[in-house]
Formats: structure tokens, sequence, C-alpha cells
């Protein structure tokens, strides 16, 4: 191994253990740990005051976890594209630097960059719990990568999941006394107070899920009032635990022949959520243009909204639909929504308002702590008809079924909608538009609001306008 340091460029990758980027950088030499905050990471962290919160407590612990080693993170600021991390690759003599893949452009404007100076770049996928290439050596349709996900989950599956090097077999570089502070919330216009976030905090709380809560996740998965799901998605998207730790140690508890059933279906389920925020990031790699474009390019030109009264009730959470609204205010007093609730509103978005999903993309981005707008924009295009894994028709939830089928008793409505918090579960259960009482009650002068239009109808008429446009 070289004496020459190499740079480890931290992004959304923010711990040591489980790290392919640092095993990487580790057979190259003593590791310098460096962090560039960019303007594009800037602009992300100014949308949202919680995601800046929950970074900055991230950093701060992943630099404690570093001085604990003898090295210490090093914050550059101001540059683009790799500007003043060269000024610091020249100042320490590095061999070269290496980072993990975002998908985005921004990667192969650096590694440019980085071997136009004569400097080694690495480049290594550490977000996924399986690279993408690792599934696409598996297609039979020749090396690209899946555009359904069913064919790739089954692949998935079978592709084995590594584990990288424990840090106390790194070596890290000494970093210079001086430096410029850590990020503070502040930074990024927050007025949130740093939250404690980092990897340890991150593995309690991966361990304390798999110790119990996980044995209802298939269940608490399709129903919001239950509370069994990991609630790791900031965690995984800023990289302070390894989606490969989560995976390969679930694949681990599926060993157990003598687990019960239920159990087993409960991981498997979970297991198949890792799988899919994989099959979305092995997508923007092999189809770059999904990152900020519809997947389908007939669908890039259909004539959806992108502004309006009924967008900003929607974003109010003021539908008039409990379960839309219940998640959107969920959103907005925590930076986290139930993942089914997530596909419902989203739904109710794009095909009963007739709204761009970019449009909602947008506004939950000013919300969300979590950080992974590949995701995110994979995700919304599926559930908005643009993206992969069509079907024949738009998959289009009806909310007041969605309610009755996954909040019976009104628990999660009446915990997040305070008009409907006297609201008896029998009136809750019933149904909408059949029950004067229910619209008598719900929607009284100074209580709930009034639906904002007619399910049924906004969806006939979406599915018109969908098939006269596919024609």
């Amino acid at each position: 191994m070289s004496g020459t340091p190499f740079i480890y460029l931290f992004s959304h990758d923010l711990r040591l253990d489980d790290h392919a980027g640092l095993a990487a950088a580790a057979q190259r030499g003593p590791i310098f740990p460096v962090l560039s905050i960019e303007p594009d990471l800037s602009k992300r962290l100014r949308r949202s005051p919680r995601r800046a919160a929950f970074f900055c407590g991230a950093v701060r612990s992943l630099d404690a976890d570093l001085r604990a080693f003898g090295s210490r993170l090093t914050i550059c600021r101001g540059g683009t594209a790799g500007r003043g991390l060269l000024d610091i690759a020249k100042s320490i003599g590095a061999g070269g630097i290496a980072w993990s893949a975002s998908a985005a452009e921004t990667d192969d404007r650096l590694q440019s960059r980085v071997e136009e100076a004569g400097l080694h770049a690495v480049l290594v996928h550490d977000a996924p719990a399986v690279a993408p290439e690792e599934t696409a050596a598996q297609h039979t349709g020749g090396g690209d990568g899946y555009r359904s996900f069913g064919p790739y989950f089954q692949v998935w599956s079978d592709v084995p999941i590594v584990s990288y090097e424990h840090p106390l077999l790194m070596r890290f570089a000494q970093a210079p006394d001086a430096g410029e502070e850590l990020p503070q919330p502040s930074e990024f216009g927050s007025n949130e107070p740093e939250l404690q976030a980092g990897a340890a905090r991150a593995r309690a709380a991966f361990d304390a899920f798999c110790s119990g809560p996980i044995a209802d996740y298939e269940a608490a998965a399709q129903n919001p009032w239950m509370t069994q799901t990991s609630h790791l998605s900031a965690d995984l998207s800023f990289g302070t635990i390894a989606a490969r730790t989560i995976a390969r140690e679930i694949r681990s508890q599926l060993d157990d022949p003598a687990m019960h059933a239920s159990a087993r279906a409960a991981r498997r389920a979970f297991l198949r959520s890792i799988a899919r925020r994989d099959f979305f990031l092995q997508l923007a790699h092999f189809y770059p243009q999904s990152r900020s474009v519809a997947l389908r390019d007939r669908m890039r030109a259909f004539p959806f909204a992108r502004s309006g009264a009924a967008l900003s009730r929607w974003s109010a959470g003021e539908t008039g639909f409990p379960l839309v609204d219940a998640g959107i205010r969920q959103l907005r007093s925590t930076g986290w929504m139930h993942p089914f609730v997530r596909a419902v509103a989203a739904s109710f978005l794009c095909f009963d308002l007739g709204i761009h999903w970019e449009a909602g993309l947008t506004e939950w981005d000013r919300q969300l702590v979590e950080d992974d707008p590949v995701l995110a924009g994979g995700n919304w295009q599926w559930i908005a008809a643009s993206g992969a894994d069509m079907a024949q028709y738009p998959r289009i939830y009806n909310p007041e079924r969605a309610r009755r089928r996954s909040d019976p008793e009104g628990r999660y409505v009446r915990e997040w909608i305070p008009e409907l918090a006297h609201a008896s579960a029998e009136l809750l259960s019933q149904r909408s538009g059949t029950s004067p009482q229910l619209t008598l009650d719900l929607s009284a002068a100074g209580a709930y609001s009034e639906p904002m239009l007619d399910h049924a109808t906004a969806a006939r008429v979406f599915l018109r306008r969908y098939r006269d446009f596919e024609r």
C-alpha cells in the first residue's frame, strides 16, 4: 500500500462501517477524509430545514468517529465540480480522489476534472445494497439495466451482498489542525436545532427494529396507524447506515429454518422494500434521462397541470379526503410520511387533480428530511404512469376505499387531522358519498373540508384523457 494519501470525498455516505468507497480508497493509501459543501448540496439542504438539521448532526457524528482514529473531517466550501477539492489534493500531494456515485451529472464533471489534473478518480457504488453492474450482468437482454421490478427482484435476490472492511483495518492520513468549521443548520437558512444523527444511532435504530417491530412490518407497511416500519429513510439517504448492512442482516435472519412463517413473510416484505430502492438507483444509472424527465417518452408530453388552487389545497392537506390530508399533514409536521399513504396522496395529485408529478416531487422535497432525489423521482414517476414497471393502465388509488381498508378505525386520520379528532370510529368507517350523516358531521361549517371533487368522476375523466393520448 502506498504512503501517498488518497482523498475520500464524503457526501451521502456519512459513516465508516461497511463502506465501499472507503474500502476502495484504503487500497490506494492512507485515507484523507473530505466533505465538500458544493452549491447543489447547499441548495438541497436549504429546501428543507429539518434536512439541514439532520445532515449537520450526521456530519458532526462522522467527524467524531474519525477523530477516534486520529483523523478529522476536512470541510471544503464554495467550489463546484471539484475546484476546491483539487486545491486540497495538491496541498497534501494526494494520489487521487474516491467517492460514491450519486447518479448525477456532477459525477461525470468531477471525474473529468480529477483526471485532467493527473489524479486517479475512483467512483464506486456505495448507496445500493447491490451495485447496478451486479444485476445487469444477469440481464438476459444484454448489459443494460432493468425497467421492470419483478425480473429485477428475482435477480437481486440471488446476488451475494458483499461486506467491506471495518475502519479498524484502514489507515487515515493526519489532517491539518486548522480548517473550516463543521456545517451548522443556520448555514443553510434553517432555524431547526441540529439533530442527533449518525452511524451509531442508525445502527441502534435498525437493531431495535429487528428485535421486535419487524415482525409486524408487512401489516404496518399497509396500515398507517401502525408504527412498525423501520423509519430509516433519512439514514439510508444520507448513508449513516449502509443498505448492504440492512439487506445482509435480513437475509441472514431468513436463513433461520425455525423462523415462524409470519415473521419470515414480514422480513421478506422489508427486504423487498430495500430491493425496490436499489431498483430505482440502477434505473437512474442505466437510464440517466430518468433523473430529470419522464422515463416513458410519450408521457413527457402528456398535458398535466403544474400549478393552481387544487395544488395549493393538496399541499396544505385540505382536499377533503382524510387519508390524503392526514398524510400531507404528517409530512408537514414531521418530515416523514407513511409509505402507503405516500402512494395514495401521489395518485390523488396526478390522477384526481391531473397535476404533474414534478409539482408533487417539488412540494415533498421541501418537507422531507430524507434527501434521495433519484429514489423520489423514480417513485413519483412509477405512480404517475411516467416511469418504470408500467401496467396497461395507471394505478389509480381510490382514497376513500384505501382509507377504510388501511385505517378502518380512523386512528391515523384522527391523529393528524385535528378537525376529526373527536369523530367516532363508526362514523369514519362509513362510506363518504353514501352517508349524509358522514358528510354532515365531517364537513360542517368550521370543521373539516368537504371533498374537493368526486373521485369516481375524476378517475374516469383522467382515464379517458389517458386513452385518447395513447392512441
